[in-house]
């Protein structure tokens, strides 16, 4: 039978793929973004955000992340998995609002990888530019373990929508490519992406209902007829683009302690935008539930006076 041997959770920012000398790339856009009251976030944020914001602090929360990602990297390659089972959020790449299914999951063969996300080309072209590299044009995707989730989710009462195609201009989407282009660059390793919907009202699943959701995964493998070591990943958040360090300890506090009551009580409210990737940590923390925690790192990159940027987590459980 099959054993999830490994979790992994990890921000997939593209402030992780843009060094800290340019990180005022992003500020830029964070200025011009539409979807942020940027002025009106200035007039609030505390007096103190000026101290975030200094080169050195760039540079050495830069740093860290760039550490925190390599020891995922490092972790995945001793644990001699056959595939990783990935949570991630579909940001309008592969559905949109015409049919936006609460929970995903791909089985098609392979995964076709396109440059950009599709989703902001503009803003991820100096992603591109600066480190997010295509590694390979395709890659091998497992219909086997993916069609045995389907089946057993919807055996376990949840409605899972499925789809065997990406769209050709887009590829997988951003949330899962970030394990080619930064965990494992240049690595093979067979994927199965299993999308959430954290970001669009109003069938967004509650915390609640994402680590059930995480616990029917981990049953579903355990069920596997296939003597293959799994890992499961999240993939997103912390919160982002606008940093909330409360909402981010109350998950950490959920996923170090194994309170899955504080996990559950995330105010859903405070879920929204990139924010709203913390559910597939929730959905990881259901899937892990046995095992141990044995690495967190949390780095909080503040990149403008307006508060904006990251709380990058990156975690692993045995």
């Amino acid at each position: 039978m099959a054993k999830i041997v490994l979790g992994i959770g990890t921000s997939h920012s593209p402030q992780l793929s843009v060094r800290a000398s340019e990180w005022s790339v992003l500020q830029e856009k964070d200025e011009h973004d539409p979807r942020l009251d940027y002025q009106g976030l200035i007039k609030r944020a505390r007096p103190s955000i000026q101290q975030e914001l200094t080169p050195e602090k760039f540079r050495q929360r830069d740093e860290a992340c760039q550490r925190a990602i390599e020891t995922l990297g490092d972790v995945l390659q001793r644990a001699e998995v056959d595939v990783v089972v990935v949570f991630g959020d579909d940001q309008h790449e592969q559905f949109q609002d015409d049919n936006m299914p609460t929970f995903a999951i791909y089985h098609g063969k392979s995964l076709p990888v396109v440059t950009h996300t599709g989703r902001n080309p503009a803003a991820w072209k100096a992603v591109e530019e600066r480190g997010w590299a295509m590694t390979a044009p395709e890659y091998e995707a497992n219909h086997a373990l993916a069609d045995h989730l389907i089946s057993s989710l919807v055996d376990a009462e949840f409605d899972i929508a499925r789809c065997n195609r990406l769209r050709p201009e887009i590829g997988v989407g951003h949330a899962f490519s970030f394990l080619y282009r930064r965990v494992l660059p240049g690595g093979k390793l067979p994927m199965v992406p299993v999308m959430v919907n954290t970001y669009y009202p109003p069938n967004q699943p509650t915390p609640k209902r994402c680590y059930a959701f995480g616990q029917a995964v981990r049953k579903a493998i355990d069920s596997w007829d296939a003597s293959k070591r799994v890992a499961v990943m999240a993939s997103g958040g912390l919160s982002h683009v606008v940093i909330d360090e409360e909402i981010d300890e109350m998950t950490i506090d959920g996923l170090r302690n194994k309170k899955p009551e504080v996990l559950w009580g995330l105010p859903r409210e405070r879920l929204w935008g990139g924010t709203s990737e913390i559910l597939n940590w929730v959905a990881l923390a259901g899937a892990a539930e046995s095992m141990d925690l044995k690495f967190l790192e949390y780095v909080t990159t503040y990149r403008s006076p307006a508060g904006t940027g990251c709380g990058m987590g990156f975690a692993y459980w045995t």
